[in-house]
């Protein structure tokens, strides 16, 4: 899954925050319900309209639904508030 926040470089966005307690975060919360890894990266250049991307990828389709099924879900969106006042983007991408 890919998780895209649109913006440019004046977007408040807290990087460190991001990268350093928000994906251990997402790891320790989906963990159990298949999470593989989870990490971002800010675009670079203009970012094509991008401020930062998440990357994470499940065991499979089910274990990514359970996780974002589960209780622990409602705290990782919740944390996202800290990091920025973009709404997250999700798009479903799956290996060739």
């Amino acid at each position: 899954m890919l998780v895209t926040y649109a913006g440019d470089a004046q977007t408040p966005f807290d990087r460190d925050y991001w990268i350093n307690v928000h994906f251990p975060l997402v790891r320790e919360s989906w963990g159990p319900y298949g999470l593989v890894s989870a990490g971002g990266f800010f675009p670079q250049g203009d970012g094509a309209g991008l401020t930062a991307v998440g990357v994470v990828n499940f065991r499979d389709e089910a274990a990514m639904e359970a996780a974002l099924n589960s209780p622990e879900t409602a705290h990782v969106m919740a944390d996202i508030d800290i990091v920025t006042a973009l709404k997250p983007q999700r798009s479903i991408v799956e290996p060739l």
